[in-house]
Order: C-alpha cells, then structure tokens, then sequence
C-alpha cells in the first residue's frame, strides 16, 4: 500500500475516541455477521437472522449469536484498549485489507490461466487425449470445474497473498493487454478465435477495476472536486473525509451488499450458486459467476477502506500528530 509515516507506526496510543472508533468496529462486525449469515443461507440453507427475533428456531438463534458474537468482539477490541490511536488502528485496518485485495488478484491470475487452458482443450476437443471420457463430462460442467478446479486455486491464492507484499496492479494490466494482442493476432493473421479469449479479457478487466478501487482510496488516487476541499484547513478536510465516508462511501457499499446478496436469488447470490455460465456454454470460459462475486469484492474493500479513512479523517479533525503521507507505491 502507500507509504506510511514511521510516526504513524510507533504511535500506538492516543487520545481516548471511543464513539468513533465504535462505529468503526461495529461497522466492520456486522459486515462479518452479514457475510457469515449469508453463506449460511445461500449454502447450508439457514433460515435468517431476523426470522430468530421472531421465534425461527434454533437455526435462526445461532444466526443471531453470531451478530451478537461479532458486536461483542468489536466492543472488547474498543473498551480493552480505550487508549488505542486512531491513526494505527486505520493503519492495521488497510493492511488486512491490502491482504484480501492482492490474494483476490492472485486468485484471478490463477483462475484465469487454468480455465482458459481447460476452456481451450475443451473446446478444441483435446481433453479425451488425456483423461477418460467421464472425466471430459466432468471437465464440461461448470459445477464440476467451479469447486474442484477454481476452488483449490483461489485458497492457494489467499495463502499466496500472506508471502506478497505487492498487489499486482500493473502486471494484471500488462496480462489483460497481452490478452488483447493475443486476441488481435490470432484474429487477423490465422484467422483462429474462439469465445474464451474475450472472456479472459473481460474477467481480468473487471478484477483490475473492482479490485483497485479500495487501493485507489487508501493511496488517494480517486478523483475529487475540490472546488472548496482544497481551501480547506487539515481539520475541515477532516470533516468533510469523515462525512463523506459514512454518508456517501459506507451507505453506497452497503446498497449494494444488501441488495446483491439478499437471498439466494439476488443479483449476486444466484450466479455463485448456480455457478453461472456465459452465454457461449462450452466454448467459453466459466468465470461468469466469478465476475458477480467481484461485485461483492468491491463492495466490502471498500467498506474496509472507508472505516480505515474514517479513523484517519477523525484523527484529522482532532489534530492528532503521525498523518499518513501519501507516496509513490510498489505495484
């Protein structure tokens, strides 16, 4: 991520901000609660949180202890170590999420380059050359490919992203126009194309987008109107940071986390679980459900990231020393 102040690294008390920093972790809580309660509604068939305040059964109590759970945590975290600086904490909080941002990267350089190895020898029916004819069934249905292949990649990749320290921007933007030439070449000169090469193209453009969102925040590289913001002393930036990120950056993830993934029907939802595949079936790759859980990678990084700048903002507005200094980053 950006380059932090050392003062922001060794500072580790502050000044007492209990309300904020509350907020802070009770937002991240009960995004945790949210999540967990919907993989057990999508994949284990749980009945609902809100069905448990209303006597749902057993199920729907343990979906509420888990809320419970997550809050009680987010208040020990808050009242353990009152004395706890802001500007850490906002420090910690990004480095968890530069982890889960550059595993997502991996995961796609992995998923990507397998599937489309798999998508080209079953569409050039090269698959009976190597393994059975039951196995080729297999290697046709995207239930199949989905946890067997795609899965075991994508853990790889999250155990892969605790060794990196680098997110990978610039070598998936390179890859994604290697794809593009690739497309161009086998296209005018051979005259060959198939479906998979646009469809790895599409799904490292919509990684690269989605997932650098919540980088693009934290290294403050998104665009701003600062018609008055730039005018503004650090404590006005600070209020305006803090308003903006809890009325306009942590409302709009939430739209659409709550809308994606209300139910198994839902926008998000129902491509993961029905592993959704393009329109062009076997001749293509089948990432498509990958792409609409992008959609929900998106929405929670940059959660994340609005409670990290939150802490920063109200450290900000409260004059507190060790700001984090934006620099040029390793990609």
């Amino acid at each position: 991520m950006s380059d932090v102040s050392m003062g922001t690294s060794q500072m580790r008390e502050g000044a007492p901000a209990p309300l904020a920093r509350l907020f802070g972790w009770g937002m991240l809580a009960f995004l945790a609660s949210y999540l967990a309660n919907n993989v057990l509604v999508v994949w284990f068939g749980f009945p609902g949180a809100l069905t448990g305040l209303t006597g749902g059964g057993t199920l729907a109590i343990i979906q509420v202890i888990i809320y419970v759970v997550f809050f009680a945590l987010a208040a020990m975290k808050v009242f353990g170590r009152p004395n706890a600086s802001l500007r850490a904490e906002a420090e910690r909080i990004s480095a968890f999420n530069a982890w889960l941002i550059r595993s997502c990267f991996w995961a796609v350089l992995f998923v990507g380059i397998a599937d489309v190895i798999i998508a080209f020898m079953r569409t050039e029916n090269l698959l009976i050359y190597f393994m059975s004819e039951d196995a080729v069934l297999q290697f046709n249905l995207a239930r199949y490919v989905g946890p067997v292949i795609h899965t075991p990649l994508i853990v790889l990749a999250f155990i892969v992203g605790l060794f990196t320290r680098t997110l990978g921007f610039t070598w998936l933007a390179l890859m994604i126009v290697g794809a593009e030439l690739l497309i161009v070449i086998s296209r005018f000169v051979f005259s060959y194309e198939q479906a998979l090469m646009g469809d790895l193209v599409r799904y490292w453009y919509a990684a690269l987008f989605l997932f650098a969102s919540a980088y693009t925040l934290m290294d403050e590289g998104h665009v701003r109107v600062d018609v008055f913001y730039a005018g503004l002393d650090p404590r006005g930036k600070g209020r305006v940071n803090a308003f903006g990120s809890i009325f306009l950056g942590m409302t709009t993830c939430w739209v659409i986390i709550s809308i994606g993934m209300a139910g198994k029907t839902a926008i998000i939802n129902s491509p993961i679980v029905n592993f959704e595949v393009t329109q062009t079936g076997g001749t293509g790759m089948f990432v498509k459900y990958q792409m609409a859980a992008f959609l929900a990678v998106f929405a929670v990084t940059m959660l994340i990231q609005f409670v990290s700048y939150l802490f920063e903002a109200v450290a900000d507005m409260r004059g507190e020393p060790g700001k984090r200094e934006v620099g040029s980053a390793a990609h």
